[in-house]
């Protein structure tokens, strides 16, 4: 449309093609902006450091090299010196090429960021899954897909300018983007329900878990799991704080007297699970124990699972399912 208008066009009878040299595809931009984004979604405290700003430097020289163009072509010379061939610079081959390979090494590092942020989510809170931000590493993944088939398409049609076959290409494109969108939305409401829920935010990047050597050492010879795990067992059965929905690693490393990370290698060796697992194990145990005793038949279902810990519907089957693997009615039906 903009074409027709005079404003972007590959024809000669059109003067006013002040858009032509528009760096319209930023492809250099695209990685950094996702990776930085992610980054920021995942740790609320994040803040571009001043090494993170060099990122952004293909991205700008592409700016200054399009400004060089313009500037020559229209202000210097007054003629097609750089556009002689009337092409658009966006859709040469080494910019195209060099973004796809941009694009793609920054969504495996968000891909590689959002799986450190999942391990630590996991090992530090009871609800994990109402905070897993999955959309954002669904759309990571059909971003790549797009690029490794746009990669595919290239070799065998090396055309990037030929957009009547390379049509698939940017409506896919967009679509991953409204996807993002929507997602990023509706992601946003949830967030707002979380914080009217009273559920914690937890920056999980904020004291890692991760022990260091010194670490490992101290506790090796000094850390005798087995009393430990007995205590923690019975803080569990008797205080039950399993039913805190709201139930983090750093409460129960309070109400043990010890550190966080004490409180993790306790859970992830002594009963082989992570923080998650091993509150929603005592939880449905729970739920387990009231359906035997019939308490399905004067509460819903929904009502002892919230009763036991849970925070929601989804998050109860899932779990229960995967303890048991079995659904909660499957598991009514074959106790009575």
């Amino acid at each position: 449309m903009l074409g027709y208008a005079g404003w972007y066009s590959d024809n000669y009878e059109y003067t006013a093609d002040i858009l032509f040299f528009v760096p319209f595809m930023q492809v250099l931009l695209i990685g950094p902006v996702v990776y930085f984004y992610t980054k920021s979604l995942l740790n609320n405290s994040f803040k571009l450091s001043r090494n993170d700003y060099f990122h952004f430097i293909p991205a700008l020289l592409y700016l200054f090299y399009s400004l060089v163009v313009f500037v020559t072509d229209k202000l210097i010379l007054d003629e097609y010196y750089f556009y002689a061939i009337r092409r658009d610079k966006d859709l040469a081959n080494w910019y195209q090429s060099t973004g796809l390979l941009s694009m793609a090494f920054y969504l495996v590092l968000s891909l590689r960021h959002y799986s450190g942020y999942k391990k630590l989510l996991f090992d530090k809170v009871s609800y994990a899954d109402t905070i897993l931000f999955s959309w954002i590493r669904n759309f990571m993944i059909a971003f790549l897909a797009i690029l490794i088939l746009r990669a595919l398409f290239f070799i065998i049609n090396p055309e990037w300018g030929n957009f009547g076959s390379q049509f698939w290409h940017y409506i896919a494109f967009s679509f991953v983007f409204y996807y993002m969108a929507i997602n990023g939305y509706s992601n946003s409401i949830k967030q707002t329900t979380l914080q009217e829920e009273q559920l914690k935010t937890v920056n999980v990047f904020e004291d890692s878990l991760e022990p260091t050597i010194k670490d490992i050492k101290s506790s090796e010879t000094d850390l005798d799991i087995e009393p430990w795990k007995n205590q923690l067992s019975q803080l569990m059965t008797k205080d039950k704080l399993f039913e805190n929905p709201r139930l983090t690693l750093s409460e129960v490393a309070d109400a043990l007297g010890t550190t966080q990370k004490t409180v993790s290698r306790i859970v992830n060796s002594g009963f082989n699970m992570n923080f998650n697992d091993f509150i929603n194990h005592y939880r449905i145990e729970s739920v387990k124990e009231r359906l035997k005793n019939g308490e399905h038949n004067t509460i819903t279902l929904l009502g002892i699972a919230l009763e036991s810990g849970f925070n929601s519907k989804a998050t109860f089957n899932r779990a229960f399912k995967k303890s048991t693997t079995l659904s909660p009615k499957d598991f009514i039906e074959k106790s009575s």
